[in-house]
């Protein structure tokens, strides 16, 4: 496993083989997130981007929890300078809000390994990604009118798009805990399973879209993104589009060939 070159405390980058690894790395901390892990995540995600060795994503956390949220209480330590009126609504659209925006629009896939705890900007982590796999007793909360403020990081808009918005109204409002298991009868994620076998199912996850024709992945995501505001008109043109550019790819001629000689496609990513 090739290390990566953040030196941005609590995140931890490893590549190997077509695939990032990002690691929330403060266990002390339920891998609560900072303001520098945040911009080391939108950093690496938009390297990613445009670094064609990369073909898949994975966003996990250390230790025994996936993400708890935002250290708020080291942001608002006593003692501390306190900010400008407006400081929040200055801050998000560079931070949280990017973070969000980028894992749902970058065309390389993203998976969740989620551990205990997923909760405030965790859970939108988990929520925003392509692909999301718990374990069975993980924990999926939104605590946001318990500790008296507002939902933020895209949660009202991705939890009623994914569960429904009476599911949504009772975790938002409610502060309903959810369960690995229950996650995915409600289809907020990919799949649950056992925690002894979660390594297992991501690295199995991992492979297959590691192995997938990387051009063509991207666009159908890129469509899927789209598809939530688009009109059909503009949706077919898009497709078609994407269609032109993706038979003009290596994996499509690779994938022809191998239609065609009865065997299984070896696509390059390219």
């Amino acid at each position: 496993m090739e290390e990566g070159d953040s030196n941005i405390p609590g995140l931890l980058v490893e590549r190997h083989s077509g695939v990032l690894r990002l690691t929330i790395d403060r266990p002390e901390k339920r891998n609560a997130l900072t303001d520098l892990i945040v911009t080391g995540l939108i950093d690496e995600l938009v390297a990613a981007g445009s670094d064609e060795s990369v073909r898949v994503i994975v966003l996990s956390g250390s230790g025994d929890d996936f993400c708890s949220g935002f250290d708020i209480v080291a942001r608002n330590a006593p003692g501390g300078d306190r900010p400008r009126v407006g400081s929040i609504q200055r801050r998000l659209p560079n931070q949280a809000n990017r973070l969000i925006s980028l894992m749902l629009r970058t065309q390389t896939p993203i998976i969740c390994e989620v551990r205990g705890w997923a909760a405030g900007i965790g859970l939108s982590l988990a929520l925003a990604a392509d692909f999301t796999v718990a374990a069975s007793e993980a924990r999926f909360w939104a605590p946001f009118l318990g500790r008296g403020f507002t939902p933020d990081s895209a949660t009202t808009w991705l939890l009623p798009r994914r569960v429904g918005e009476v599911r949504a109204r009772e975790m938002l409002l409610l502060g309903r805990v959810v369960d690995g298991s229950e996650a995915a009868e409600w289809s907020m994620i990919h799949s649950s399973v056992p925690s002894v076998e979660l390594g297992e199912k991501v690295a199995e996850l991992t492979s297959t879209l590691a192995a997938s024709p990387t051009v063509a992945l991207g666009l159908t995501k890129m469509l899927l993104d789209a598809s939530s505001v688009a009109t059909l008109d503009t949706q077919l043109q898009a497709e078609a589009f994407s269609l032109e550019l993706s038979s003009r790819s290596e994996d499509f001629k690779e994938g022809l060939a191998a239609f065609r000689e009865k065997r299984n496609p070896d696509y390059k990513g390219r």
